[in-house]
């Protein structure tokens, strides 16, 4: 049986800057920072119910990461048979860092870059206290 890896799924968010921090933060983390252990997949595939994904969710640890208010990649990940064991909404972290405003969605510009840092570190160390058996701050 495959080692177990933490998925990091961000929402889609089409049209919101903070969507795009979301998923810039998860390709910094899954590629980057812990390649080997942590990856993402595409949140229309557990939207669509594909049951290879939601095989993955049940059976790996999730992290959320939403742009807004409205959830979707936490509730999508609860329909697909658990709830994520991370979650966050990017804009909780802009409401605590009020100077880091993405600039657009195509271009987030500097301070957006240094909200996707801040974040994917974050997530990288909530990541591997998880990965350890640990609780989560």
């Amino acid at each position: 049986m495959p080692e177990r890896k933490v998925y990091v799924i961000p929402c889609s968010g089409i049209g919101k800057a903070s969507a795009s921090v979301g998923r810039q933060a998860t390709y910094r983390v899954v590629e980057e920072l812990l390649p080997e252990k942590a990856d993402t997949m595409c949140l229309a595939l557990l939207t669509l119910e594909d049951p290879g994904a939601q095989e993955k969710v049940r059976e790996n640890w999730v992290v959320a990461i939403d742009g807004c208010a409205k959830d979707c990649a936490r509730k999508n990940v609860e329909a697909a048979g658990k709830p994520p064991e991370i979650a966050h909404r990017v804009q909780d972290y802009m409401k605590k860092h009020k100077n880091l405003k993405p600039q657009a969605v195509l271009d987030i510009g500097e301070e957006g870059k240094k909200l996707v840092e801040l974040i994917s570190q974050e997530l990288a160390e909530e990541i591997d206290v998880l990965l350890k058996g640990g609780e989560r701050k």
